[in-house]
């Protein structure tokens, strides 16, 4: 059986712009077998993706993409097959969502004081969430006058050299990598031709991740060309590291990322799902999920 497989994108409990219900509709619309939901520092979509998944008749694999400070670079970590009850796991993402509250009301603050007013409270109310991301201001910023593009957004405002940019301190890599392994999943550097480190730097970034435990690269995704598929290919066998493939997509306003599109893997790659047993399963969910956590989860947070 030839499975279509995405495993990375984001619904509007993180910077997506869609409830987890429609990207699994999404998904499905676009011929996806099996997709996994990896919102940012957050599992709380799962449940919701998992009700639509058992309609759908997709396969969801329940993940999360962590985010890392790594020689203060951002990095992410994307778990996949997470067990999204787990408490150190919720308690650790709560740990970096506050972290996100922090700096978007840091952010707020820094655009007020370059002239653009009340953006920090308007982008909550739009998102309907409280820990923002640069996305959601960029998106606020596009739709009142402020940038051209969302690129402009960042490139003026929000990037590391805009009027309102502020650092992030995230998770180390090594305890990134432990909060998945630790609620059963399997550690994955996202997207890793995005992020602007020499080769030698990320070739020790890799070596870190890999021995912290850490199992996968992103070889196929959205932001990557052909030449980036080839290249980190190699770097995945050299490594010994198996390979994933997910379009990170975040809003269908985006054509050029969608979800299941262009994803193939180049040959000689070991995908990650190979021992997952998809074959054998066909299209049964892996886990049925409570559509509310239980009550000690909650209580943690």
């Amino acid at each position: 059986m030839d499975l279509s497989i995405d495993l990375h994108c984001h619904s509007n409990l993180s910077d997506g712009t869609l409830p987890p219900r429609e990207v699994v509709a999404r998904a499905r619309q676009n011929g996806v077998d099996v997709l996994a939901l990896t919102d940012h520092d957050s599992v709380d979509g799962i449940a919701e993706a998992q009700a639509a998944a058992l309609l759908e008749g997709v396969v969801l694999i329940p993940g999360v993409e962590v985010s890392v400070t790594w020689m203060a670079q951002t990095i992410h970590v994307v778990g996949l097959r997470v067990d999204p009850h787990n408490v150190a796991l919720r308690v650790g993402l709560a740990a970096l969502q506050a972290l996100r509250v922090e700096r978007a009301r840091a952010i707020g603050k820094k655009l007020e004081k370059a002239g653009v007013p009340g953006a920090y409270e308007a982008t909550v109310a739009a998102a309907g969430i409280e820990a923002v991301t640069r996305t959601h201001f960029a998106r606020y910023l596009l739709e009142h006058g402020y940038a051209k593009d969302l690129e402009g957004a960042f490139k003026r405002w929000l990037g590391k050299n805009g009027k309102a940019y502020v650092r992030g301190d995230w998770a180390s890599l090594g305890d990134a990598v432990a909060m998945i392994r630790g609620a059963g999943g399997q550690a994955v550097v996202a997207h890793p031709a995005r992020y602007k480190l020499s080769s030698r730097r990320l070739m020790d970034m890799l070596k870190e991740f890999k021995a912290a435990g850490g199992v996968a690269i992103e070889v196929a995704c959205g932001s990557h060309s052909e030449d980036d598929r080839q290249r980190f290919a190699v770097i995945a066998l050299q490594l010994q590291l198996l390979s994933s493939a997910g379009s990170d997509f975040h809003s269908p306003a985006n054509t050029r990322v969608d979800l299941g599109r262009s994803l193939r893997l180049p040959p000689k790659c070991v995908p990650i799902w190979d021992s997952w047993g998809l074959e054998s399963t066909a299209l049964a969910p892996i886990a049925e999920l409570e559509l509310v956590p239980p009550a000690y989860v909650r209580g943690a947070l």
